[in-house]
C-alpha cells in the first residue's frame, strides 16, 4: 500500500516554517536539503524535518496539509512541540528505516 504524508519543515533558526504532502516522503525531503526544486523552501533554507504525519489516502493527507496551513502558527508549533519538542531534524530517521 502506498502512503501519502503530510510534513514541516523549518529552517536551522527554527523561524521559518512551510508545510508540504507528498507520497514520497524520503525522496521528497532529500530534495528540499539539496535544493532540487527552486522555491520557497530553497530561497529560506528550509529543510529541517521536524514533523510529519502518515495516511493511506492522498485525499485525506492534502485535507490535513490545508488544515495545517490555515491554522496559526502558535497551533502549529504547539503540535510539533508535542512530538518532537527538540525540533530535532527526523530525516535520518526515516532515511534508516
Amino acid at each position: 500500500m502506498r502512503h501519502s504524508y503530510v510534513y514541516i519543515l523549518i529552517n536551522e533558526t527554527n523561524t521559518v516554517l512551510y508545510i508540504g504532502v507528498t507520497n514520497n516522503l524520503i525522496k521528497r525531503i532529500y530534495q528540499h536539503k539539496m535544493k532540487l526544486a527552486s522555491g520557497f523552501t530553497s530561497k529560506y533554507n528550509v529543510n529541517k524535518l521536524i514533523y510529519y504525519e502518515i495516511y493511506e489516502d492522498i485525499t485525506e493527507a492534502i485535507k490535513r496539509e490545508k488544515q495545517l496551513k490555515g491554522g496559526s502558527r502558535k497551533k502549529k508549533i504547539d503540535l510539533i512541540i508535542k512530538s518532537n519538542p527538540n525540533f530535532t531534524d527526523l530525516y535520518q530517521e526515516i532515511a534508516s528505516s
